[in-house]
């Protein structure tokens, strides 16, 4: 396995749910005055992401280049938006509105098939993806 291929998947999915964190407070015309709050969704997201994610596989290349295998962020958000949200309300101290954990799990998880459907297509036929790097 690539680690450099693994820092890829890694930065993607970090970034998707970077983008996701931005368009969720742009969405709530909260953009502009939110500034450092923006990191009270997006730490507890990316925290949440990455202890769920490698147990899926989905930081394994060949699962990655593999289109059957797609469906797995769907999986993997379903199980990482509870925890996400209760680690942002332990520490918001707020009450954890079951509507956000399904907009921000339903929100992510397409972003994340979205992110890993592009790298997918961009790889796929690529043997050096799959080959040992």
């Amino acid at each position: 396995m690539g680690l450099r291929k693994v820092y890829i998947l890694i930065s993607g999915d970090i970034a998707t749910l970077g983008l996701v964190t931005v368009v969720g407070f742009a969405s709530h015309n909260e953009l502009g005055s939110a500034g450092w709050r923006m990191l009270t969704t997006f730490i507890p997201l990316v925290v949440s992401w990455l202890a769920i994610a490698p147990h899926l596989g989905l930081y394994e290349i060949r699962t990655t280049a593999d289109v059957r295998q797609l469906w797995r962020p769907l999986w993997g958000m379903t199980l990482a938006a509870p925890l996400a949200a209760w680690l942002r309300g332990m520490w918001l101290n707020t009450p954890i509105l079951p509507i956000f954990v399904l907009i921000l799990g339903g929100v992510s998880a397409v972003a994340l098939l979205a992110w890993r459907a592009v790298l997918w297509i961009i790889v796929r036929g690529k043997i050096s993806w799959t080959s040992s790097d």
